[in-house]
């Protein structure tokens, strides 16, 4: 008997969204690289707290264990490949109306498979993202770091919700 009615009704059928992350990084990564010269000589200034900067970042966020000797490109991928399994596990067993977590979700795997493909296909993750305040800048990201970000964000707003949510009906 098939299970797909069930799949339909889980948070599962929110991967839509997960592509299209995976797919808007990809698409905007292959733009830059092939677009921009790299490193800051080549910046664009966007506005002035925004540049264009093609970077390669082989760490994790803020260049995390970037000057290690290569290892972390393994253990990132198998945090990757780890968190995006109990992810999909959790969406699964959530409800596919639970818009906000499942989107979450969504939003975290997309950005984690983008910067592991990132890691196996070049062994670097490709940045592009530089904001800064005078001569202060946020390390260089990417979309997949944003939607990962973002979707943290909304994991814990929605923690602090379903927090009312209970406190009220005790109440």
């Amino acid at each position: 008997m098939s299970n797909l009615p069930a799949l339909k009704q889980s948070g599962i059928r929110w991967l839509w969204l997960a592509v299209l992350v995976f797919a808007i990084d990809i698409g905007t990564k292959l733009l830059v690289m092939d677009s921009m010269g790299y490193g800051w000589p080549n910046r664009i200034e966007v506005l002035p707290f925004f540049n264009l900067l093609y970077v390669h970042n082989y760490g994790a966020a803020f260049s995390f264990l970037s000057d290690a000797s290569g290892w972390q490109r393994w253990l990132f991928t198998a945090i990757a490949l780890g968190v995006t399994a109990l992810l999909m596990v959790w969406m699964r067993r959530t409800p596919a109306s639970h818009i906000m977590v499942n989107s979450a979700y969504a939003l975290i795997i997309g950005g984690a498979l983008g910067n592991l493909f990132d890691r196996l296909y070049h062994g670097f993750v490709v940045d592009f993202l530089d904001f800064y305040i005078g001569q202060h800048h946020w390390p260089a990201f990417n979309i997949a770091d944003s939607a990962i970000c973002v979707g943290a964000g909304l994991i814990i707003l929605e923690g602090f919700l379903a927090g009312k949510t209970k406190t009220k009906a005790s109440q």
